[in-house]
């Protein structure tokens, strides 16, 4: 079997960037509001053909084959989603896990970074499903992010970010449903740090919501220390120290002693040396996540032909002007393409293989991957409030 990269996607006329996703699940910033929901179910249930499963609806979110009506998309991409919670923030905390003076400070600070990197999401829409090799790429300030898609059936994306002034560099590989491994490694402190990540959940009874759900360990094995956190959703009943709380522990692995408490909710999170009672609040959503800058374009002459705010522009700016039929028409003829792509190379006989990262597979073990380049290279897109970011140790 050959195997192959693919060398281009559909271009647009133009790359189009709308706001992060901010702490109301939405933002000031953006012109994108969601559409009407009843304006929404009439138009999937437009598009469900006579005959169709609708059980597979449940999956909406998740699978790469079913097609949604553009009023389910906001406009941008998985990939995008998955760059944002990595290089836009108010509140610059990936740089603290550097900084830290003790290893037990780095490891909190790593929590805390984690803990920001899980954005409210708006129910009812999401992005569009990444083509295979799809990619995003945007800088701010001395650290650069890359995304690709590298897998299609089933979806997997990867993440590689490096920042060169804090000797950071992330990877990261993101399955189906949101599962997946991080990996954050300080170089200059050798410490690498090894993270699942928690489960995306949407409800629809007894009431709608879209959360994160599961245990996350952070684990550092050069320090023998490790966090571990409990992510709960919205409860039945009205039990505040329940509803989307986060609460967990940090302790050395080789023993289980337990160090700090970790207790909080999705907005505010706090850890308690169990030693002396202080505690200190790691993490506060309103000074991370609120008031997030629109990334802009640099050097539009670099944006590469498969990068997500090009691929899928049409799309997006026919749903920012509201213009549904156009916005159908776009989206579909990018995933007709996409499917003949698929067709080809399989009459072909070619396997396609990731331009950026190198993956491997395996019933045992799952999927990972490795970057490529060790260093990520500046982007052509970029986010300029990083001078804003506030700096603050978390211990002295």
């Amino acid at each position: 079997m050959k195997q192959v990269k693919e060398e281009s996607l559909e271009r647009g006329d133009g790359v189009v960037l709308t706001a992060p996703l901010s702490l109301d699940g939405n933002d000031s910033d953006s012109d994108y509001k969601t559409p009407n929901i009843i304006r929404r179910i009439l138009s999937l249930l437009s598009a469900v053909r006579p005959g169709s499963d609708l059980t597979r609806l449940q999956a909406t979110f998740f699978s790469p084959d079913l097609l949604l009506p553009p009023q389910f998309n906001i406009p941008k991409s998985q990939l995008q989603l998955y760059g944002e919670a990595v290089y836009c923030v108010r509140s610059d905390m990936l740089s603290k896990c550097a900084e830290e003076e003790t290893p037990l400070g780095r490891l909190v600070a790593v929590a805390a970074w984690s803990i920001s990197t899980l954005r409210p999401l708006p129910f009812g829409v999401g992005p569009y499903n990444p083509l295979l090799g799809e990619t995003h790429h945007v800088s701010v300030g001395s650290l650069n992010v890359l995304v690709e898609q590298v897998s299609h059936h089933p979806p997997v994306s990867a993440l590689c970010a490096t920042d060169a002034k804090h000797n950071i560099e992330i990877v990261c590989y993101i399955e189906t449903e949101v599962v997946g491994k991080r990996q954050i490694k300080l170089v200059d402190k050798s410490e690498t740090y090894v993270a699942n990540s928690p489960k995306l959940i949407i409800r629809f009874l007894p009431f709608s919501s879209v959360e994160w759900i599961g245990n996350v360990t952070i684990r550092c094995q050069e320090t023998d220390l490790e966090a571990q956190l409990s992510y709960k959703g919205n409860s039945f009943w009205p039990r505040p120290s329940v509803h989307r709380s986060i609460k967990g522990k940090i302790v050395r692995s080789s023993t289980s002693e337990t160090i700090y408490d970790i207790d909080g909710h999705w907005d505010s999170v706090m850890v308690k040396d169990v030693a002396n009672g202080k505690q200190t609040t790691i993490y506060n959503a309103k000074e991370t996540i609120s008031g997030l800058k629109t990334p802009i374009v640099k050097d539009p002459k670099a944006v590469s032909t498969s990068e997500s705010s090009l691929v899928w522009s049409e799309v997006s700016r026919a749903i920012l002007e509201k213009r549904w039929d156009k916005a159908r028409e776009c989206k579909s003829e990018i995933e007709e393409r996409q499917r003949e792509i698929a067709k080809e190379r399989k009459l072909k006989d070619e396997k396609w293989i990731p331009k950026h990262f190198t993956v491997f597979q395996s019933k045992e073990c799952g999927w990972d991957c490795v970057p490529n380049n060790n260093v990520v290279a500046p982007a052509p897109i970029v986010v300029n409030d990083y001078n804003h970011f506030v700096n603050k140790k978390i211990y002295d």
